[in-house]
């Protein structure tokens, strides 16, 4: 596998388990939610590589393009609206790597794949 490869995983995992982290603690703590904040907890270990050393050497977060924060990013009027934003980032996130071990891993595609779907589970328990 190549360096952006690389990058791509990891950039994309961080930001999975990142958005997954947000809505856990919103969930834990806003809400006092126990079984909601375990599920998510449960889905973040779920999100994980063995061996991230590739991964390390491949980031490069000061050249990324888009590292500047963009003016939609700080558009949030609610605790509703960043849990919105953190299920789509992480839905997005987790499509991401199941594209991209689709041709590395079919088993780790597949395992973020079910991570994908539990997120649009979640979502609609949580939100409606």
């Amino acid at each position: 596998m190549n360096k952006e490869l690389y990058r791509v995983i990891d950039a994309n995992l961080n930001r999975l388990k990142e958005g997954i982290r947000v809505i856990e603690d919103m969930a834990r703590y806003a809400d006092n939610n126990k079984e909601l904040s375990t599920k998510l907890k449960t889905l973040r270990h779920l999100a994980k590589i063995e061996d991230i050393q590739p991964l390390l050497k491949s980031r490069d977060a000061q050249n990324d393009v888009l590292r500047p924060t963009m003016e939609t990013e700080m558009n949030r009027s609610s605790i509703q609206s960043i849990i919105i934003a953190n299920y789509k980032r992480a839905q997005e996130s987790s499509r991401v790597l199941e594209e991209v071990y689709k041709i590395v891993s079919p088993e780790l595609s597949e395992n973020f794949k079910h991570i994908r779907y539990e997120l649009y589970t979640l979502e609609k328990e949580n939100l409606s």
